[in-house]
């Protein structure tokens, strides 16, 4: 009975010491708190206005978002370190400090994508082929840049997909920017007939191009037709014509339908034929007298039609 007393004194004891414990650290408590809740604060709004001044002054959204967060976690992370020495709880903050390190091999091993990727968008912050809203194709990935976070690029695709890719392939696969300098080179072939006039074909092809408002043709870029090939039925022109790429998504699809119309249009108008593939059949075998049946395209009509009374 002795012992349950003595034992039930200790804890009544312990728990009096820790509650008188918690009431003296209740001042530093309420200063850490108020630590973090300044560092919050504090840390938006220099993010907010480094954002800014970044977005202004190199008219970059990309990096301008992507250190105006780094900022803001920078600040959220020392705040928390001052709360914690301002609550009395210095060694916490050290014991946190002081495992980070001891485990930075560990976490290093098992965070290895996440770091590649963190890496990789800080160098892409700096350093990258493309701005938002460019169209670009990364690996098998076409669309146009929306976003640029610690781990991932995000692209927005034509056809309305949200693609998330690790900045890490980002900065390792080829990049094609479609609208860096604002251009793009479409081409196509069309065919005429062995007997029509390749050079008044050509010149046809490039009267037809420079009608059209919206191809481009300056002396860097150049627009031009080539013999490209003699086929089956007839002789293939490729054409070479370039287009403005800063809207990609509609306007250098649309004017090369444009295009491809009046090209056609314009070798029907001068007398040009395009004929479709000829095929040979031939028959082997004893069959040789076969006849098969062949139904006319068109009928002549009579020369004295009946007319009605």
């Amino acid at each position: 009975m002795q012992d349950s007393s003595t034992d039930q004194v200790s804890l009544n004891e312990s728990f009096k010491h820790f509650y008188e414990s918690f009431i003296d650290q209740l001042p530093g408590i309420g200063l850490g708190l108020l630590i973090i809740i300044l560092g919050v604060l504090i840390g938006s709004w220099i993010g907010n206005f480094a954002r800014k001044r970044i977005s202004n002054r190199t008219n970059d959204p990309l990096m301008s978002r992507f250190l105006g967060k780094t900022i803001k976690i920078i600040a959220l992370l020392i705040a928390i370190m001052l709360a914690l020495r301002a609550a009395g709880l210095g060694g916490i903050a050290t014991a946190i400090l002081t495992a980070a390190g001891a485990s930075a091999v560990v976490l290093g091993f098992a965070f290895k994508d996440i770091g590649e990727n963190f890496i990789a968008g800080i160098i892409l912050a700096f350093n990258r082929p493309f701005d938002i809203n460019d169209t670009v194709e990364i690996g098998d990935n076409f669309g146009k840049v929306k976003a640029l976070e610690f781990r991932y690029t995000k692209l927005k695709t034509f056809d309305g997909k949200d693609v998330y890719i690790p900045n890490s392939d980002v900065l390792t696969e080829p990049v094609t920017n479609y609208t860096e300098d604002g251009f793009f080179r479409w081409n196509f072939v069309i065919g005429i007939a062995y007997e029509d006039n390749i050079e008044g074909a050509k010149k046809t092809v490039m009267e037809a191009l420079r009608n059209e408002p919206d191809v481009i043709e300056d002396e860097e870029h150049e627009n031009f037709v080539i013999e490209d090939e003699l086929a089956t039925s007839t002789v293939n022109l490729k054409v070479f014509f370039w287009v403005d790429t800063k809207d990609f998504r509609r306007k250098a699809l649309t004017t090369k339908g444009s295009v491809v119309r009046a090209v056609k249009e314009a070798l029907e108008d001068n007398g040009y034929y395009m004929p479709a593939d000829i095929q040979e059949i031939k028959i082997y075998g004893g069959n040789k007298d076969l006849e098969l049946p062949v139904r006319l395209s068109s009928l002549k009509q009579d020369e004295n039609p009946t007319k009605k009374a």
